[in-house]
Order: structure tokens, then sequence, then C-alpha cells
């Protein structure tokens, strides 16, 4: 049998997201293979777990092994290491807020010149869901010929197969923050 080597971490990050799920140690228990008291001890850091029964247990926490070793229970993303997109448009500088490898949602910060946007011909992107909340300044948005004005403050939510543009008709940088589920991917 073939032991992962003792990881600081890794029975308490598995505890962490259980608990997350709302999943009691029984249910996870029974649905991995493993006894409840070896899972209780593996979760408490007071035994290692063989690669088999690692997988069985990320099976049962509907998971990937890597979410495990990830040490923390959040990824940060620093302002100096957003990375820049390019969509198109004009007048666009656009930033990834989310990690690059993150696949459930993609997290968004357009910074549009006045007069810049989509440009005229309407898109539509490969997700189920598109979320957009103004930041700072104005923003209009055509969604399948629904015309909306924005504001500070103010957020819009509309399906990902929708067709639109949109634009900044204000005279000062307008700052939006897009959110896409699932994100967009190299197989998009």
């Amino acid at each position: 049998m073939i032991s992962i080597p003792d990881t600081p971490g890794l029975g308490p990050r598995a505890r962490e997201l259980r608990r997350r799920r709302r999943l009691s140690l029984t249910e996870v228990a029974e649905r991995a293979g493993l006894t409840k008291g070896f899972l209780s001890r593996f979760e408490r850091g007071q035994v290692s777990i063989s690669v088999a029964s690692l997988l069985r247990l990320c099976s049962a926490l509907d998971l990937d092994v890597a979410d495990l070793f990830d040490g923390s229970s959040g990824r940060l993303v620093r302002a100096g290491n957003r990375g820049r997109l390019e969509f198109g448009g004009t007048g666009m500088t656009e930033y990834q807020l989310t990690p690059k490898d993150e696949s459930r949602l993609l997290v968004l910060l357009s910074e549009i010149e006045p007069g810049g946007g989509s440009g005229h011909e309407p898109y539509a992107l490969p997700v189920d869901i598109e979320f957009v909340h103004v930041l700072k300044g104005l923003f209009t948005i055509d969604a399948s010929g629904e015309r909306v004005e924005m504001r500070e403050g103010d957020s819009f939510l509309f399906p990902g197969d929708t067709p639109h543009t949109f634009t900044n008709p204000g005279d000062e940088v307008t700052r939006v923050l897009w959110v896409l589920a699932p994100a967009l991917t190299s197989r998009s």
C-alpha cells in the first residue's frame, strides 16, 4: 500500500472542505469506504492516508485531489499579478481577478475610456450567466434589444447566450466588475 507522506494540514483541509459542503463524518466515511474512526483521525492529522483512500475521499467530497494540497482556504491574486486580457473592443483595459486555473467563475475588472466599449457588433459568450456591476462612472449595455443605462453601484444579470454590446457614454473612465460562470476556458 502506497501512503501519502505526512503532509501538514491535509486532514484538517479535508475536514474544512467536508464541513463547507455540510456533510457529516458518517456520510463521507460511508461514501469513501472508510471507517468513521479512521476518517476522524485523518481529519485531526493523527494518521496518514493511502493514495487509494485519498482518491475515494476526494470522490466522496466531489473535489480534485489538488484542492486538498492547496494549503490556504482561498487563493490570493495580488493587484500586481493580475492577468491583463484582450477581448477586443476599443478604449478598454481588462484584468482577470480570479486565479488563471479557476474554472467555476471568471471575475474581470474593465476600465473603459469615455466612448470606449465592446464595439457595435453584438456578441455572446459560451457561459451560463453574466453579471456586471458598475464600480465607477456611467455604463450602457444593450442586451437583446434592451438598453440598460447604469451608474455607480448598479448591477445587471443576464444569460450568457444573450447577444450584447456595451459602452461608456460618460466623460470619465468607467470601471466595471464582470462575473462570468462558468469561467471561459481554452475549450470554450
